[in-house]
C-alpha cells in the first residue's frame, strides 16, 4: 500500500488565473478612456465608408436587372442601346431617359445611398454653379457642377491614405535612424545628428514648389518629397529612449549572452522604446492631412481633378458666397483632426508609466 499523500485539489475561488499582458492592460485602459475610444471607433466608421466609397457614392447603380436579364454597371460599362438607347456610348445612368426604362414594370435597379460620383458633373441642374444644397444635391455642388458629398467622401479617402502612407514610411525611416543613433551613441551619434540638422535646415516647401514645376504633380512624388522631411522628429523620440534603455540591466545582460548588435536593438531595446511611437502615430497622421490639404490649396498637391479637401477650400475661397462648399469641407476637415487628437490624447495617457497604475 502506497503511503503517498495526493494534494487535495484547489478550490475554485484559490484557482490560480493568469494575469492580463502589458498590451492587453494597455488596451483595457484605452477603452476606459471614452473620449479616445469613441473617437477611434468614428475614425474607422468614416474610413471604412470611404474605403467602401463606390458603394456608397456612385452614379452607376450596383445592379440593374432589365427585361429579364442582370447587369452590374459597377464593375462594367454597357451603352446605351442595352437599355433602349439610340447610341453606342458608355450609359448615363443619370439620363431621365434611361432612368424611366429602368423603373418600367419588371424593371429594376439598386443605386448607392449618393447617387453621385467623384468626377460626375450634374447637367440636370438648373441652379447656376456652383448650386445650393437640395434634394439631388444634399450638400450642393461646387463651381464644377460635382457633387459635394461624393468630393468629401473621396477627398477623405485621398487624406487618409495619404496620410497612413506618410505615417508608415516615416515610422520606418524615424525608428531606424533614432535606434542607430541611441544605441551605437557616440560619433555614429554625433555624426548622424549633425547631418540630421543639415537635412532638417533645408526648405521644404521650395523643394516642393520646384519639383513642382519641373515634374507632373502627383501622389507618388509629394509622398516621395514629403517623406524625406517627416521622420526626423520620430527619430528624436526613439533616440533618446535607446540612449535611456542601452544602459539597462537586461541590456547588458544580452551583450554578456553574446547576442549581436541588431538583435539587441530589434529583439530587447525597440519593444521597450515603441511608447513615442505608438503616441506619435495620430499626431503625425494628422500633420500628413494637414500638409496635404494646405499644398492643395495651394495649387502643389496632388493632381487636377483628384477629389482633395484642399482643393475644395480654395473654391469656397474663390466663392465666397457658396458657404456650403467652405461649411462642409471645414467640417469635415476639422472633425478628422479632431478625433485625431483626442486619439492621440488618449494612447499619450494610457502609456504613460506614471498613470498606468492609476
Amino acid at each position: 500500500m502506497s503511503n503517498s499523500i495526493e494534494p487535495a485539489p484547489l478550490a475554485d475561488d484559490t484557482a490560480w488565473t493568469a494575469s492580463p499582458s502589458p498590451a492587453r492592460r494597455a488596451w483595457q485602459r484605452f477603452a476606459h478612456n471614452r473620449l479616445g475610444w469613441w473617437s477611434l471607433l468614428l475614425f474607422m466608421v468614416l474610413t471604412g465608408a470611404s474605403l467602401m466609397a463606390e458603394l456608397v457614392s456612385n452614379d452607376r447603380p450596383l445592379v440593374v436587372c432589365y427585361q429579364g436579364q442582370w447587369y452590374w454597371p459597377l464593375w462594367n460599362d454597357y451603352p446605351e442601346t442595352t437599355f433602349g438607347g439610340d447610341f453606342e456610348t458608355p450609359t448615363d445612368y443619370l439620363d431621365p431617359f434611361v432612368q424611366a426604362r429602368l423603373a418600367e414594370p419588371g424593371n429594376w435597379a439598386l443605386y448607392p445611398l449618393n447617387r453621385y460620383g467623384p468626377h460626375t458633373l450634374n447637367y440636370y441642374d438648373r441652379s447656376p454653379l456652383p448650386s445650393p444644397p437640395s434634394r439631388d444635391n444634399w450638400l450642393g455642388t461646387d463651381d464644377r457642377g460635382r457633387d459635394m458629398v461624393a468630393q468629401l467622401i473621396y477627398g477623405f479617402r485621398v487624406s487618409v491614405l495619404f496620410a497612413l502612407a506618410l505615417t508608415a514610411i516615416g515610422v520606418v525611416l524615424g525608428v531606424l535612424a533614432g535606434a542607430v543613433q541611441g544605441y551605437f551613441g557616440g560619433r555614429v551619434d554625433l555624426t548622424l545628428q549633425r547631418l540630421i540638422e543639415i537635412w532638417s535646415a533645408m526648405p521644404e516647401l521650395y523643394l516642393l514648389i520646384i519639383f513642382s514645376a519641373v515634374f507632373a504633380p502627383s501622389v507618388a512624388l509629394l509622398l516621395i518629397l514629403l517623406s524625406l522631411f517627416g521622420w526626423m522628429g520620430l527619430a528624436d523620440y526613439v533616440r533618446a529612449e535607446f540612449l535611456r534603455n542601452r544602459q539597462l540591466d537586461y541590456v547588458r545582460a544580452a551583450r554578456a549572452l553574446g547576442l549581436g548588435h541588431w538583435a539587441i536593438i530589434w529583439r530587447h531595446i525597440l519593444p521597450n522604446s515603441l511608447t513615442p511611437v505608438v503616441t506619435f502615430l495620430p499626431f503625425r497622421m494628422s500633420a500628413a492631412i494637414l500638409a496635404l490639404t494646405s499644398l492643395d490649396f495651394l495649387g502643389l498637391g496632388v493632381p487636377p481633378g483628384t477629389p482633395s479637401l484642399g482643393e475644395l477650400l480654395a473654391q469656397g475661397k474663390a466663392n465666397i458666397d457658396a458657404w456650403w462648399i467652405s461649411l462642409s469641407t471645414f467640417g469635415v476637415l476639422v472633425l478628422t483632426l479632431v478625433l485625431l487628437t483626442f486619439m492621440g490624447d488618449a494612447l499619450r495617457d494610457v502609456l504613460d508609466p506614471r498613470r498606468a497604475d492609476a
